[in-house]
């Protein structure tokens, strides 16, 4: 009897310390699993950080001008929404070697993507590295459309020009010589020229283009070309310009030629000193491009294709092709003398 209950304790003994490993398991179980998502919490928050200090770059020329104003705005704005840094890099004064340069600079630091303004085809090379380097590149405003770049966001601007026609036409009665102030070789602005163009010759045949003033987006240059056609053409009868530095020439020229009321002038975009000659009298009319909404969108569109891109196909790497849009016709708006006043920066 004594030998049945030392065994029946030694039995309850055995049996209590199996369950109690079996308990001492189970409770490592939780442990490890709470481990696991504790590394995987750290990861995400690591990924996050990573996130936040990815960098996008805006790389332009000319950036002393008043027009990139709403470009720096956008891309300002889009990257406090995403809480990236942005960067608005580029040269003064219209040099497409340096802002060659300005853009391989940006390449070695391998931001998230870049906006380029695509002013001429020359620039594809360098627009064609960073793809190479595996960065997104849009283009806003002009279009280095030889180049792979994946979207270019802007005005539409052969029938930006076709629009200009249809203002300066309109005003005019459809008939008399007319000018157009331009920078010659610019890849958007010889489209708005060609719109321009051929809405005359459909739609306004008694109109004569008889020049196009050429200017490196340099007002006093532009101003001394207009006064160069009015003096050879007391009977110029209007003046378009395909960018807002010709506009404000040809503002200074016929106001120097005494031609105030007399030439009918139809510019580009809302710098201040535009909307002022608008509310003066003396710019007719001024077509105002989306210029914010260009930089704005560009940065969520690289930002998205690198964090959150939808499949467009199984395999859109294998099948070439890259999910973002191709072209986005940002539009126009129209300012006249009773709208100005909503326009000022």
């Amino acid at each position: 009897m004594r030998r049945v209950l030392i065994c029946m304790l030694v039995f309850v003994f055995a049996v209590s310390i199996l369950f109690m490993g079996v308990g001492c398991k189970e409770d490592a179980v939780p442990a490890a699993e709470e481990e696991v998502a504790k590394e995987e919490v750290a990861e995400e928050e690591a990924a996050e950080e990573e996130v936040v200090k990815k960098v996008f770059a805006w790389i332009g020329a000319v950036v002393e001008i008043p027009y990139f104003i709403d470009h720096r705005a956008g891309i300002e704005a889009a990257g406090k929404e995403l809480g990236v840094e942005t960067k608005f890099l580029g040269p003064t004064g219209y040099d497409m070697g340096a802002m060659v340069n300005t853009i391989e600079q940006a390449i070695a630091e391998n931001p998230a993507g870049i906006e380029i303004i695509g002013f001429v085809e020359e620039l594809a090379p360098a627009i064609n590295k960073a793809i190479e380097a595996g960065i997104p590149v849009v283009t806003l405003d002009a279009d280095t459309a030889t180049s792979d770049r994946y979207t270019f966001i802007g005005t539409g601007n052969y029938n930006a020009g076709r629009q200009s026609a249809q203002i300066l036409g309109d005003a005019l009665g459809g008939e008399g010589k007319v000018a157009v102030t331009s920078v010659v070789g610019q890849t958007n602005l010889d489209e708005r020229l060609q719109g321009f163009r051929d809405e005359l010759e459909e739609n306004y045949p008694d109109m004569e283009l008889i020049q196009v003033v050429d200017h490196p987006s340099d007002e006093q240059i532009a101003a001394d070309g207009v006064k160069a056609v009015l003096q050879a053409n007391p009977d110029l009868a209007g003046v378009a310009s395909v960018e807002a530095t010709g506009g404000k020439g040809a503002a200074t020229a016929v106001k120097e030629m005494d031609k105030v009321g007399d030439v009918v002038i139809v510019s580009m975009d809302r710098d201040d000193t535009t909307l002022k000659l608008i509310e003066d009298g003396v710019i007719y009319a001024s077509l105002a491009q989306r210029t914010a909404l260009m930089s704005y969108l560009g940065v969520k569109l690289m930002y998205y294709y690198n964090h959150g891109r939808i499949p467009i196909t199984q395999d859109d790497k294998a099948a070439n092709i890259i999910a973002m849009p191709e072209v986005v016709d940002t539009g126009t708006i129209v300012i006249y003398q009773d709208n100005a006043k909503y326009f000022y920066h």
